[in-house]
């Protein structure tokens, strides 16, 4: 493995207006692979494609990373079996497809893994987990999202020795986050290891064989240039 470790972020694909022109755009917030190179990594964009969804090996058997990125996009929860909440915005069939068949993929074979936000939300549904639609309707308040454009500000706790604390540097992490979903039952596999203290959801969860290094964060690590989240995974990477 290379002193520079290769790690895949996974991008959008969204309508997106630039001048004149609205075009259908594939990308990612360039906060991602910035805290990648900042971290001593090479960032790639990992553009959806129904082959890959197909056949993932051949994909993550080029990376030395995996970092599955959030988005406005919702998963469809006819991946776990749901109902569409009125609520869910469903609007990326084959980036649902593509990033699921990556996760399941990567785990498998060792490749190490971060979700974020709604990243992590596909790592859990990966596992077999499943999600609460709509987090406004269990804890009676909107705090985990901010004004339109703005991030909201909350502290998690995260428990002592487990990979989200080691990731974070600590057992408290002040964090930025947008989204209106979470995790209802754990996937398989998986162990819960951070909450918020503002009203005890699951803001972490990971896979605890010491071996691994797969770990779903609800919170916007990138969009923090004293996060060591990410950097931690570029490390991992890194061997």
């Amino acid at each position: 493995m290379s002193a520079r470790p290769t790690i895949g972020v996974t991008a959008s694909i969204e309508t997106m207006r630039s001048g004149d022109w609205t075009e259908l755009t594939v990308g990612t917030p360039e906060t991602y692979p910035r805290a990648v190179q900042r971290a001593g990594g090479r960032a790639i964009v990992l553009v959806p494609d129904e082959a890959d969804a197909a056949e993932p090996g051949e994909l993550t058997s080029r990376i030395d990373g995996l970092i599955v990125s959030g988005a406005a996009a919702d998963l469809d929860p006819r991946h776990y079996a749901a109902e569409r909440h009125r609520m869910t915005q469903v609007t990326a069939p084959v980036r649902d497809r593509f990033e699921l068949a990556l996760v399941r993929a990567a785990v498998d074979t060792g490749v190490p893994v971060l979700g974020v936000c709604r990243g992590m939300q596909v790592l859990n549904v990966a596992c077999g987990g499943t999600l609460e639609q709509h987090l406004p309707d269990v804890v009676g308040h909107e705090r985990h999202t901010g004004p339109p454009g703005q991030y909201a500000e909350h502290e998690v706790r995260l428990e002592a020795g487990s990979l989200a604390a080691r990731a974070a540097g600590g057992e408290h992490e002040a964090v930025r986050s947008y989204h209106h979903q979470g995790v209802a039952r754990i996937g398989e596999g998986l162990h819960e290891s951070g909450w918020a203290t503002i009203d005890g959801i699951v803001e972490a969860v990971e896979d605890p064989r010491p071996d691994r290094f797969v770990l779903g964060v609800l919170w916007h690590p990138e969009e923090d240039e004293g996060s060591r989240v990410i950097g931690a995974l570029v490390d991992a990477a890194r061997g």
